[in-house]
Parts: structure tokens; sequence; C-alpha cells
């Protein structure tokens, strides 16, 4: 057989919430814009960018443990309001 017939690899990246790996599709890019977390769900947005899954226990787990001005390497806390209203609008469009 030739090798022409291998999957192709699915990058996988971390939650900065529950710590587990999933596949970056699986996953929302959060990225710092000023003092704010914001959604990046094209990923196209430029900078550094942290993964989070859509879910609000990730979200909280994620500021609870600080982990986003740490991934995103920023200097002071950052804003999550807009973040977790996105989340919310998101959880209640899917059944």
């Amino acid at each position: 057989m030739s090798g022409r017939t291998q999957a192709r690899a699915c990058p996988e990246r971390t939650c900065v919430g529950c710590r587990e790996r999933a596949a970056k599709s699986d996953l929302l890019r959060i990225v710092a814009i000023e003092d704010e977390c914001a959604p990046d769900p094209r990923g196209t947005l430029p900078g550094r960018g942290a993964y989070v899954h859509p879910a609000v226990v990730c979200l909280d787990q994620a500021v609870r443990r600080r982990a986003f001005p740490r991934a995103l390497r920023s200097a002071g806390a950052l804003d999550t309001t807009e973040l977790r209203k996105a989340l919310a609008v998101e959880a209640g469009a899917t059944p």
C-alpha cells in the first residue's frame, strides 16, 4: 500500500478550565483585546489564544484558576463578562 491513504491528524488543544485535551474544533478560542477576554469562534483574530470548552462550567474553572491571564500572558486580570454572555447565548441556542 502507498502512504497516501492515511487519515489526517486532527489538531488538539487543551482546555484551560478542565485541562482536558480535545479536538481544536470542539473548543472555543479566547483572545485578549485590551483588558477583556473575547471569544474568537472563527479563530482568525490576531494574538495569543487560549482554548476552553464552550460550557459555563469550564469557564468558571478557568476564572477560578486565573488561567486566562496566564495563558494569554496578560499583566493584570481580564474581564470575562462579555465572554460569559456569549457562552450563555450559545448554550441557549443549542437544543
